[in-house]
């Protein structure tokens, strides 16, 4: 349901309605780096998100996540989606969500859900704890990319940045050399443009790991769902070293796209194909349910669960799941995970593309 395929070959788009005045704008340097140091403002603190659904500790950091947070692709990756995208932001707050992810990469490089959410962060931003990420490896493209962040987002700082896709050693090691955008990040700390720092990932956990080791990150937003156990599992080691570190740890891959649902209907395989470069092939529905596959990863030690939705219903309805939470038994959760073994690897596509 939530997260489906929605096409990742769509080509680049001109800006509409506030295109003109974004593209100006970034001709300018971002009066948040410009200023040097600044001090943040209080937390967000979204009024309804008690009364909405459980919170948790968002590690260290000592924010009250609600269980269910909205991300930032599905409907807020879409060209030219404002009708649509926006209100499901708007729509989220309203419900009580109180954590938004969304990243520099997402909806290409127009970066369509920066530029939704930050229409909301316009008049809301002290009700959601915003958080984007960055994929360059350098400090110098990572610097870019949050300067851009600012100005889509219509804010003047972040409260959590990320390393986004962290896959391999190769991967890591770039970002902790010299130059490497690990500089970036502690240098914007530093400088109270952004609030918390973290990484995220969902190819393999010991690359994660490592980001660990080498520095105290706030956050960490892995793959878990009810497949992993079954390859490169995030749960065995990863899932127990974060904790230990009383890091914040944000689920994502929920539903897997969809493919561990089985309400998924699969197009035809090569419709697949064309629309999906490199993934593996999905020929059948998924075989558990979307609250089964919530509740199993928050059944996990998470912080929050972060979801992709592309409509209004599908919002409303995963925040009915968060607020009817318990949590399953270990007997529970293990029998989902042997029921998700025939549709792991679909389910777990995001572990199977060629890296260097």
């Amino acid at each position: 349901m939530s997260e489906q395929p929605n096409g990742l070959k769509t080509g680049r788009r001109e800006f509409l309605k506030t295109g003109g005045a974004i593209t100006a704008a970034l001709l300018t340097p971002s009066l948040a780096l410009a200023d040097g140091p600044h001090t943040l403002p209080a937390m967000p603190s979204n009024p309804v998100t008690l009364k909405a659904m459980p919170t948790r500790n968002l590690g260290k950091t000592g924010y009250k996540v609600g269980i269910f947070s909205l991300g930032g692709q599905a409907a807020l990756e879409k060209p030219n989606n404002f009708d649509v995208a926006v209100p499901i932001v708007e729509r989220a707050l309203d419900l009580g969500v109180n954590y938004i992810d969304t990243s520099s990469i997402y909806g290409g490089p127009d970066r369509w859900s920066e530029q939704y959410v930050g229409k909301v962060m316009a008049r809301r931003r002290s009700e959601a704890f915003i958080a984007t990420k960055t994929k360059e490896r350098t400090r110098d493209g990572s610097m870019q990319m949050i300067d851009k962040s600012l100005k889509l987002l219509q804010t003047d700082h972040v409260d959590l940045w990320q390393l986004h896709d962290v896959g391999t050693m190769y991967d890591v090691d770039q970002i902790f050399a010299k130059g490497g955008a690990m500089e970036a990040l502690i240098e914007m700390q530093q400088q109270k443009v952004v609030r918390y720092l973290g990484f995220t990932g969902h190819y393999r956990p010991e690359s994660l790991m490592e980001c660990i080791k080498r520095h105290d990150f706030d956050t960490v937003l892995m793959a878990v769902n009810a497949a992993d156990p079954h390859h490169f599992s995030f749960d065995k080691d990863l899932l127990p070293l974060a904790v230990e570190h009383q890091m914040g740890i944000i689920g994502m891959k929920i539903p897997g796209r969809g493919r561990i649902l089985s309400s998924w209907q699969p197009q035809p395989l090569d419709v697949q194909k064309h629309m999906w470069e490199g993934m593996v092939p999905a020929p059948t529905p998924g075989t558990i349910t979307m609250r089964e596959a919530m509740y199993y990863t928050l059944s996990r030690p998470v912080s929050t669960v972060i979801i992709g939705c592309d409509n209004i219903a599908q919002l409303e309805q995963n925040v009915q799941l968060a607020r009817d939470f318990t949590p399953l038994t270990d007997k529970q959760q293990s029998e989902l995970v042997a029921k998700t073994e025939p549709v792991a690897k679909p389910s777990l596509f995001f572990r199977f593309y060629d890296r260097p």
